[in-house]
């Protein structure tokens, strides 16, 4: 039998956005075809204006990013994801973290934009850096058109 870590996988950004639970959800589905597993990367980054206003530590932001994660997979897949799925949290870039993550993947997914883009961008600043820099292929899941009446 195959060991988990030995299985093939996929890392999938998560930055609570709905394009990431999109994308959380169409990697799940991907993932029961290839027989993979699913490895969910949040990242976060300590600004430097903590040393202005020393009210947050370095611990609230990562509970804050570690709260963001898990909220991002219980709106994509719930409780049971019916694939092998861990979840990590990392300290650093997010573009950084996802291509770091992404050695030895199958595949990396990303949202079209994130959280942080701007309205009418249709490409945000991490998912281009994956585009460019990843060390596999990537899946930039963009949101279906919603039709008007």
């Amino acid at each position: 039998m195959t060991k988990a870590k030995d299985q093939p996988f996929i890392v999938v950004g998560a930055d609570g956005s709905d394009a990431s639970i999109l994308a959380l959800r169409w990697s799940l589905e991907h993932a029961r075809l290839m027989g993979a597993r699913l490895l969910v990367v949040t990242a976060f980054n300590i600004p430097w204006t903590i040393m202005i206003t020393p009210t947050y530590t370095d611990d609230d932001y990562a509970r804050d990013a570690q709260e963001m994660l898990d909220r991002t997979v219980l709106a994509a897949i719930g409780d049971s994801p019916g694939v092998p799925m861990e979840t990590q949290l990392i300290q650093i870039r997010p573009a950084l973290a996802l291509t770091g993550a992404a050695h030895g993947a199958e595949l990396l997914v990303v949202g079209a934009r994130g959280n942080g883009e701007l309205p009418g961008l249709h490409l945000g600043s991490v998912a281009s850096y994956c585009v460019h820099h990843a060390p596999c292929p990537v899946v930039v899941y963009r949101e279906p058109a919603t039709t008007s009446p």
